[in-house]
């Protein structure tokens, strides 16, 4: 029986986003150096109210970036396939599970018109918010790579991982920057007015 190492964190990763992180527990520094010692991959899965999410994605560990003496390190990986939870096995100091791996129902690609309007979209309301964003818009599955960096909430986030069609969240995307976008610039004016006193140059 293959079972997948399990890192249960308290975010949402995507097939094709970076995913760096810190490994300082004893249980995790084992699970990790057992991944590097076996060119094996791990799961991550989102952990709320400590319940772990039944749909999680791989990551695999691209280098360690630093070592520490107390065996601490720093290593770079990335997201690669998603998975649906069968059966979670406790036997080891660290979460592992059964997996049903899983892709789009739906593998050609969305509408180009689709990905034009929601990257354009993406860039108006990164623009409105003055926050500068990283995309590799040449990567397969636009809809990750932008919701991976949206500033939005983990349930949202977790929704689209979920969904099995690259046009269904394209779809969800374009929605979310409509409503959203008016909010902010609203929000944007309210805020330049009450700091002006009431007046807006």
């Amino acid at each position: 029986m293959n079972l997948l190492p399990i890192f249960p964190l308290d975010l949402v990763l995507f097939p094709g986003a970076p995913l760096p992180l810190h490994i300082f527990e004893p249980r995790y520094k084992e699970m990790i150096a057992d991944c590097i010692a076996q060119k094996m991959a791990f799961g991550v899965a989102r952990v709320k109210e400590s319940a772990v999410a039944e749909v999680g994605c791989t990551a695999v560990i691209l280098n360690v970036a630093k070592q520490y003496d107390d065996g601490r390190m720093d290593i770079a990986a990335e997201g690669v396939r998603r998975f649906t939870i069968a059966d979670l096995n406790h036997d080891r100091d660290f979460l592992q599970a059964e997996v049903t791996y899983f892709d789009d129902d739906e593998p050609v690609q969305a509408r180009q018109a689709d990905q034009d309007t929601a990257l354009q979209l993406h860039e108006q309301l990164f623009e409105t918010l003055d926050q500068e964003y990283d995309l590799d818009a040449s990567k397969p599955m636009l809809s990750f790579q932008l919701v991976n960096v949206l500033p939005v909430d983990l349930d949202f986030k977790q929704s689209m991982l979920e969904m099995k069609s690259e046009q269904e969240r394209l779809e969800t995307l374009i929605e979310y920057y409509r409503v959203t976008i008016p909010q902010v610039e609203k929000t944007i004016r309210t805020r330049e007015k009450a700091s002006g006193n009431g007046h807006v140059s």
